[in-house]
């Protein structure tokens, strides 16, 4: 008896992921200009489908699957973090323009919350899976 050959799918195929945002990301992002809402929301949208923006970069001191997108306008620099770590969702966990003029390094206050943010989205991610068994 001849068996079908498997057949793979991507998640892609199925529909983009889910976003969640986290705290106050998606009304911090609304203010955003709209060249810079263009570039994210787009970045956010391919982590939706599985792939991943050219500016997306790991951010650092958060391993695999926490990412930061950066966009420039007008001498100004905006940035999205989000994390692709938990299964079947993005969840945005800061969106923010930095403010220092001086280094590229995301400023403390700013990593403390995405840290607090994504202990709070691992909770819910938790939460949600023991709810749909």
């Amino acid at each position: 008896m001849a068996y079908p050959e498997p057949r793979m799918f991507s998640e892609a195929q199925f529909g983009p992921k889910p976003l969640i945002w986290m705290g106050d990301s998606l009304e911090m992002l609304q203010g955003f200009p709209e060249d810079v809402k263009d570039e994210l929301g787009f970045a956010l949208f391919q982590a939706q489908t599985g792939k991943k923006h050219i500016k997306a970069k790991p951010l650092n001191g958060f391993g695999a699957g926490v990412l930061e997108v950066v966009s420039d306008h007008r001498g100004d620099t905006f940035r999205a973090v989000y994390t692709v770590r938990l299964a079947g969702r993005v969840y945005v966990l800061h969106a923010f323009q930095k403010k220092s003029k001086t280094g590229i390094a995301t400023p403390k206050t700013e990593m403390e919350l995405v840290k607090n943010r994504l202990r709070r989205a691992k909770e819910l991610h938790e939460l949600r899976e023991k709810q749909n068994g």
